[in-house]
Parts: structure tokens; C-alpha cells; sequence
């Protein structure tokens, strides 16, 4: 018979508690190998010396029990492979990790504003049109994010454009290494806050020098560089796609009555899905999102004019707003102007 050990002894051997080796006695992860049938007490074979001990080790490394067991359970070879595998994991995990720590560090510190070298200048604003009694465009604008919904008109339009920019706002403290992903995942929760509820929307979201664009619906997003106003954004409505089917000129849609019917809007169907895209920011530039409301007053040599002016963001967007309404602009008007500039730790976003 061979000689086997008390589970003091084993475990001072396999420099494992007493405790540790009845807990996995209790789950069937390291039995006895005789357990006195009176005393109850625990004896263990120098054979399972080996096990025990590369169970201790695992536990090291912070393997879970489920995983220990199944590494236990493979050929040699194959164990190595299974904990290779983990510890690269636990290294990514841990990248992840660091990555977050070092974000919230800078957040809480007032440093996590700026990216990297840059950071933007914002400012949002949303005016209800002078025969409109409700207003359903949402403007928002903060340190990584900017946004633009216009509801639908009727009930609940204002709350379908409120709850998805909502919805997009904890971005606002979600490091990102997946830029597009993490927006893409916001605006799925987004659809799902809008319930049955319709919207438009249109979003930035910065990291660093990149940003992503999420869009869908005629809310337009418009970027300034070099004194060149580029349209960042493909309306999908009814008219937009007559034109590029060579039916309508630009001029044409710019006039057409059904103008602002929308193809696609956000809801919470989830049958429709938004434009996403990745653009590179550069010092400079200057970033507009609107509503129809503005774009349809407010022609596009215009809108250039006034972004190429010298104001700052607020004051640039209460130029544009008073343009649209001194143009005849009877529906309601959100936008939001951001610039990219190079940023001290200190530095205010907000103007």
C-alpha cells in the first residue's frame, strides 16, 4: 500500500493552505486520495504532488478555477498551449487596464480634455422656429463629442432627438481605441432609447487627431480647412437620391416640396443603419453639424463666409442662426461649430 500524506503535510508540500485543498476537494478539482471514513479526515499520494503544485501555480498567475480545471484535464502539450493562450489575454486585459487608468488619471486631473496635443473649441445651440410651438432639434457639444438630432415633428419628436444624443454622451469618458466601434455601439443603444420614436442624427467623435462620423437622416455635418467648406455628410431623403440618379439638378432639390422627406432616420426598428466613417483632424480646421433648419435659409457660400470669419465658435453659430432667421427661416435650428487647436492642459474647450 502506498504511503500517503496528512493534509497538513501535503499541503506544506505542495505550498498549498489546508483550506485551499478542501476547497478543491469540494469542487472535484484535486480529491483525496482516502478520506478516513470516521474522522473524515483528508489524505492525499505523493502522486498528486505534481497536480498540486501546478495548480498553486495557475492560481498565481490568476487563472480561475473553471480554467484550472480544464488545463488540468489536457495532455502536457496541450495545457501549455491553454495557458499560453490565457496569459496573452491577462497582457491585453492589462493593456486595457492601463489604458483606462491612465484616461481617468488625466479626466479627474482636468487633463483628459485635451487630445493629445489637441483639443476643440465648441460651442452648441438650438433655437425653435417663429411659428413652431415645440422644438425637436437637439444640439450638444463637450470635449470628445459633438451631436445633432432632429426629431420628427408630432408628439414625441423632442424626445426621440433628446434620448439618442442622450445616449451618445457617455462616450464622453469611454477611452477608445476602437474609435468606429465605440460610436457605432452608442448609436445602437441610441435606437434603442428612441423606441418608437423617429430621428435624425449626426455625430463626431475625437480621439487624438482621428475622429469618427456617425450620420443618418438630412441633419449634415460640414468641415473648414484652408478656406475650403467641404459637406461631410450624404442627406438621405427622397430628393438627395434623385439627384444622384441624374433626375434632379442641384438647384432643382434645393426647391423640390418634398425636399426634406427622409429615407432613412434612426429608430427603434433597427432596420435602418447610419453612415459610419473615420477622418484624420487637423489643427485648423473647423467643424459645423446643423439641422435642415439652418441649411435650408442659409446657402452654402454663406455658410463658408461665416465660418471663415474670425469669430469664435458661439460667436460664429450666432451669426449663422441670425442669417438663417433674417432669411425667412421658419423651422427650428440647432447646430454646433468645434474647432480643432492645439490645447495646454489648462486650456478652456468651451467658448
Amino acid at each position: 500500500m502506498r504511503e500517503l500524506l496528512t493534509i497538513g503535510a501535503f499541503a506544506r508540500a505542495a505550498r498549498l493552505s489546508p483550506k485551499a485543498l478542501r476547497l478543491y476537494d469540494e469542487l472535484g478539482l484535486l480529491p483525496p486520495a482516502a478520506v478516513d471514513g470516521e474522522s473524515g479526515y483528508r489524505f492525499y499520494g505523493p502522486d498528486q504532488l505534481e497536480k498540486a503544485r501546478l495548480i498553486a501555480w495557475l492560481r498565481r498567475l490568476g487563472m480561475p478555477l473553471a480554467s484550472i480545471r480544464q488545463v488540468c484535464d489536457l495532455p502536457a502539450a496541450e495545457a501549455a498551449v491553454a495557458i499560453g493562450t490565457y496569459w496573452e489575454r491577462v497582457l491585453a486585459e492589462t493593456a486595457d487596464r492601463g489604458r483606462l487608468a491612465g484616461f481617468l488619471v488625466d479626466h479627474l486631473s482636468g487633463r483628459g480634455s485635451a487630445m493629445g496635443n489637441l483639443g476643440i473649441r465648441y460651442a452648441a445651440r438650438s433655437e425653435a422656429g417663429p411659428v413652431r410651438d415645440s422644438n425637436e432639434d437637439i444640439a450638444y457639444a463637450g470635449p470628445r463629442l459633438i451631436a445633432v438630432a432632429d426629431g420628427m415633428r408630432g408628439p414625441g419628436g423632442d424626445r426621440a432627438s433628446a434620448v439618442a444624443v442622450d445616449a451618445l454622451k457617455p462616450l464622453e469618458t469611454v477611452p477608445a481605441d476602437d474609435l468606429l466601434g465605440a460610436l457605432a455601439e452608442a448609436v445602437r443603444d441610441a435606437q434603442k432609447a428612441v423606441g418608437d420614436g423617429v430621428t435624425t442624427l449626426t455625430a463626431l467623435y475625437w480621439s487624438g487627431s482621428r475622429l469618427a462620423l456617425a450620420h443618418i437622416g438630412d441633419t449634415r455635418a460640414y468641415r473648414l480647412r484652408d478656406g475650403e467648406l467641404s459637406l461631410i455628410t450624404v442627406d438621405h431623403t427622397y430628393v438627395r437620391s434623385l439627384v444622384d440618379q441624374g433626375q434632379l439638378t442641384e438647384d432643382e432639390a434645393a426647391v423640390h416640396p418634398q425636399r426634406s422627406l427622409l429615407v432613412k432616420a434612426l429608430t427603434g426598428t433597427g432596420d435602418t443603419t447610419p453612415d459610419l466613417s473615420l477622418h484624420e483632424a487637423a489643427a485648423g480646421d473647423r467643424y459645423l453639424l446643423c439641422s435642415d433648419g439652418l441649411t435650408a435659409a442659409v446657402p452654402a457660400n454663406d455658410l463658408r463666409e461665416v465660418l471663415s470669419g474670425p469669430g469664435d465658435p458661439r460667436q460664429t453659430l450666432d451669426e449663422l442662426i441670425t442669417r438663417a432667421y433674417d432669411a425667412g427661416a421658419e423651422d427650428n435650428v440647432a447646430g454646433v461649430i468645434a474647432d480643432v487647436v492645439h490645447l495646454e492642459p489648462a486650456d478652456s474647450r468651451k467658448a
